[in-house]
């Protein structure tokens, strides 16, 4: 994913409340979530990335786990040959670890990949870990973002998703259709404010929106995932035609 906001422990009903957008090149083949019972992993719910075989964002039924990741941008630092970053979440999601004991596993390859940041959720807490600070982080209660940085690094989008999230939470009324909406927000940040990751201004100015439409590359699809206090598990995908916020399809589960 590519930009991720999520209310933690901050309301009456929900443990999590959290959005979040798969930003991709339109033509990278992918697959709509479902249960990947044909690859015989029938507990794991998952988007899937039809090239290099991983997933962006994933759950485990049975365990209650989940688990989701971001890109790192700095074009400075690029492995050669690296391992895809996606297999990370779904190698979580198969292996019967705790999120901490996991976490000493990637940290000891970490550095084979290119940047990332990596969300993790079991029955004993919620973490973030990157291989750029190399540091795993307990995510208190709070709201909270996470985009091609570090958790809850101040750019433009992530800064006013989090914003938003903040307001609808607080409403009596709200529902899956308001987080949907500040996903939609193609709103752009001003050149001063634009984060210096190593892309042209111009690109960088295009991706500083939440909603990104470009020729080539754009939002392909938007996620909610709500976890109730007796954990029950809200998943809505929300899938786009390449370049628009035109829906394409919506894939819904309550687990």
């Amino acid at each position: 994913m590519c930009l991720i906001t999520f209310a933690y422990k901050s309301h009456p009903k929900f443990e999590l409340i959290l959005a979040g957008n798969r930003d991709e090149f339109y033509e990278r083949p992918t697959r709509k979530a479902e249960f990947w019972t044909k690859e015989g992993f029938p507990n794991i719910l998952a988007g899937k990335d039809l090239e290099a075989g991983g997933t962006w964002l994933g759950v485990h039924e049975a365990s209650r786990k989940w688990s989701a990741l971001t890109n790192y941008r700095d074009t400075s630092i690029k492995k050669e040959d690296p391992p895809s970053r996606g297999e990370l979440v779904l190698d979580y999601l198969k292996r019967e670890k705790s999120a901490m004991d996991y976490l000493g596993d990637i940290s000891k390859k970490a550095e084979k990949y290119n940047g990332f940041s990596l969300l993790l959720w079991d029955e004993n807490g919620f973490y973030h870990y990157s291989n750029q600070n190399k540091k795993v982080t307990r995510i208190e209660p709070g709201i909270h973002g996470l985009s091609n940085a570090l958790l809850n690094t101040s750019w433009p989008k992530l800064d006013s998703a989090k914003s938003q999230l903040e307001h609808v939470i607080k409403k009596e009324d709200f529902g899956k259709e308001d987080l949907f909406k500040i996903l939609l927000d193609e709103r752009k940040a001003e050149e001063e404010e634009l984060p210096v990751t190593g892309i042209p201004k111009e690109l960088e100015k295009a991706v500083s929106s939440i909603f990104i439409k470009t020729e080539s590359y754009g939002s392909r699809c938007s996620t909610v995932l709500l976890i109730d206090k007796e954990g029950n598990i809200d998943f809505t995908e929300r899938r786009f035609e390449p370049g628009t916020s035109e829906v394409l399809g919506e894939q819904h589960f309550e687990i």
